[in-house]
Formats: structure tokens, sequence, C-alpha cells
């Protein structure tokens, strides 16, 4: 386990982590993709929704 860690430590060590600006403007897009996605299903099962109270009659 103690191997393990010190493995990850290692590794960890080597990534690049973005800067301020590139950081920023990765959350932004992360953010807002996930926003028009939850929109985008949203809208989707409200249509769906809809169809089958049509075809169901209630």
């Amino acid at each position: 386990m103690v191997k393990f860690f010190k493995n990850v430590a290692r590794e960890m060590r080597k990534v690049s982590w973005p800067k301020g600006k590139a950081l920023t403007r990765y959350t932004i897009t992360v953010i807002s993709t996930v926003a028009f996605v939850s929109v985008f299903f949203a809208i989707v099962d409200l249509g769906i929704s809809e169809i089958l109270e049509l075809i169901s009659g209630e």
C-alpha cells in the first residue's frame, strides 16, 4: 500500500497543471457544456413526455 502511494505521489509531480487563465477558461467551458447538455435533455424529456401524453390520451 505504501509503495502504491509513493508511486502516485511521483506521478503527480509529473503532471503539468494549468495556470490561472487556462484554468478559468477550462472551468467556464465545462460549466457551459454541462448547462447546455442539461437544458437539451430537459427539452427532449419534456417533448417525449408530451408525445406520450398525446398518445395515451390523458
